[in-house]
């Protein structure tokens, strides 16, 4: 057992330099990691929200709002559906509640229209361990005509499911699109979903772009009535009134279902109009929507049509000629910081249903500085006190000790760096229970030396023995701290997660240092001391 080949020696010697050289990129400054030679690393260890600041966002899916677009979606399809030819009568559609209902007028077409309206109750994909597809509404057809589209339970929990997943991935490119490192964006509980951004210091810019709905729609602007009329008056049917983002505001009376919406965007960028040289948002469209927006734009030349941001009209331009290219520009007051907002929004695509925020934290660099000084103020004070206790309890086998505990703390630091894995302030809790844990082990082989020299074998059996015996006592352990480690992995969120990894890391280094390296600082000692007996 105290015998080292030589490629283990090299190997010991290369995992031990390779960590030192991974974390010196922590102790320089950007200026100099940017003049440094690029085969030298220069990653440093990714901080996270409590120790550096930014802004904690805790957002809740406004259920309230989904059902109320579904419902109001379903009712133009219900329409659309009625209108076709042959026509069906129909009279009473209407939103009840959260329900949807409408009278046929004719008994003798209510079976038409079932078979007609049936597709509407929404089939979704069926869950995983069930199979069975799940419908997000029912419908119930009475003898008198009256069809009535209710809200199942398992198609709303399940639709809700789908939106708080497809908000976080929509969250997700929207806070890369602005820079932000390492955010954390995950989902909490059934229906809310957490963002943290670490070192963000414009937190209402983030809220904002976060939590804004991006749904961009094009209607045609209704010139039968001017605005002022239909507020007066009622608009006419399939029409209704949107205001403009303006201040003060503008009313425009457009055509209730969209010629098309932002679904088929695939690029927005910020650029200038050459004319007026004020800030516009340029947009492509794929070849889809290309086809769709020229066959629109073409069969309505002369009239205007709304480009529209969440219900607020952001421009009415008039549509000159056809627009076959499948680009455009949207034209507004924006500033140049505005104008970009509203490319990021675009890119990355609409929220499914609003996000309300029910806690908001915003934490400065000072706060997080602080907790640094007091995690590197723990840390130091324990390693300090368990390294003085090992030397009065064991000596020279304590000294031995305590190198391999500054090589472990350095090995767990190059880990999180190579990573890139986000060190919190738990993660530092977890950095000074791996050192007690560390120093553990070797308390473990120790007290097993100390044992077979009562015993009575030399110095150099003892030595072995201690350390062959006391290994399947380490490893089972660390093996049950890992798997407490791994279930708090993934089972916690942001703090539980960093101190569940530091102390992942802790238990692989340990068992490399506080056995391998430390057997191999001991056997280095016997092979030039020669001891014949041991005091410990």
């Amino acid at each position: 057992m105290l015998y080292f080949a030589r490629w283990k020696i090299a190997l010991i010697f290369a995992v031990i330099l390779g960590g030192i050289v991974s974390i010196l990129p922590n102790f320089m400054s950007a200026e100099t990691l940017r003049s440094w030679p690029n085969w030298l690393p220069k990653t440093q260890i990714v901080l996270g929200l409590d120790l550096q600041g930014g802004a904690y966002l805790l957002y809740e899916v406004d259920k309230r709002d989904y059902i109320d677009k579904s419902l109001a979606t379903l009712t133009g399809e219900i329409r659309n559906e009625l209108r076709k030819e042959p026509r069906i009568g129909y009279t009473g559609l209407a939103i009840q509640g959260e329900t949807v209902q409408v009278r046929i007028r004719d008994a003798d077409k209510i079976e038409e229209a079932r078979t007609r309206l049936a597709p509407l109750v929404n089939p979704l994909a069926g869950s995983l361990f069930s199979g069975q597809a799940v419908n997000e509404f029912e419908m119930t057809v009475s003898g008198d005509g009256l069809v009535r589209y209710a809200f199942t339970d398992q198609g709303l929990e399940q639709r809700m499911a789908s939106i708080v997943q497809q908000s976080i991935e929509v969250i997700r490119r929207r806070v890369d699109e602005i820079g932000t490192t390492e955010p954390n964006i995950q989902r909490q509980g059934s229906d809310r979903i957490l963002v943290e951004a670490p070192g963000e210091q414009n937190p209402e810019r983030l809220k904002a772009l976060v939590g804004q709905t991006a749904q961009l729609t094009f209607h045609l602007v209704d010139v039968t009535m001017s605005p002022d009329q239909a507020l007066q008056s009622r608009p006419p049917v399939g029409t209704i009134i949107l205001n403009s983002v303006d201040e003060p505001s503008i009313p425009y009376l457009v055509e209730e279902v969209p010629l098309m919406g932002g679904e088929d965007l695939v690029d927005a960028q910020v650029s200038f109009n050459p004319q007026t040289n004020e800030p516009v948002v340029s947009f492509r469209l794929n070849t889809s929507g290309a086809r769709k927006f020229a066959t629109v734009t073409t069969q309505n030349v002369g009239r205007p049509f709304a480009i529209v941001l969440d219900n607020e009209v952001i421009s009415a331009p008039r549509i000159n000629e056809p627009i076959t290219g499948g680009s455009g520009q949207i034209s507004g007051n924006f500033s140049v910081q505005s104008a970009n907002d509203l490319a990021v929004l675009l890119r990355a695509g609409a929220l499914p249903a609003k996000l309300t925020v029910i806690e908001e934290r915003s934490i400065g660099p000072g706060l997080g500085q602080d907790s640094i000084d007091a995690g590197q103020l723990a840390s130091l004070i324990g390693a300090a006190a368990v390294a003085i206790f090992m030397i009065l309890a064991y000596g020279r086998f304590g000294l031995f000790a305590d190198i391999a505990l500054a090589v472990n703390i350095t090995l767990i630091f190059a880990a999180l760096t190579i990573l890139q894995a986000t060190l919190t302030l738990p993660g530092i809790a977890g950095i000074v229970l791996t050192i007690g844990m560390a120093v553990d082990a070797n308390v473990l082989i120790y007290e097993r030396i100390r044992e077979e020299v009562r015993n009575g074998r030399s110095a150099i059996s003892a030595i072995d023995a201690g350390f062959s015996r006391a290994i399947g006592t380490i490893l089972d352990a660390n093996i049950t701290t890992l798997i407490a480690a791994v279930v708090l992995f993934q089972l916690g969120s942001g703090p539980v997660k960093g101190f569940a990894v530091t102390l992942a890391l802790g238990i692989f280094t340990t068992v490399f240092t506080a056995y391998t390296l430390t057997r191999f600082l001991v056997a280095t000692w016997v092979r030039y001391a020669r001891p014949t007996r041991i005091n410990l």
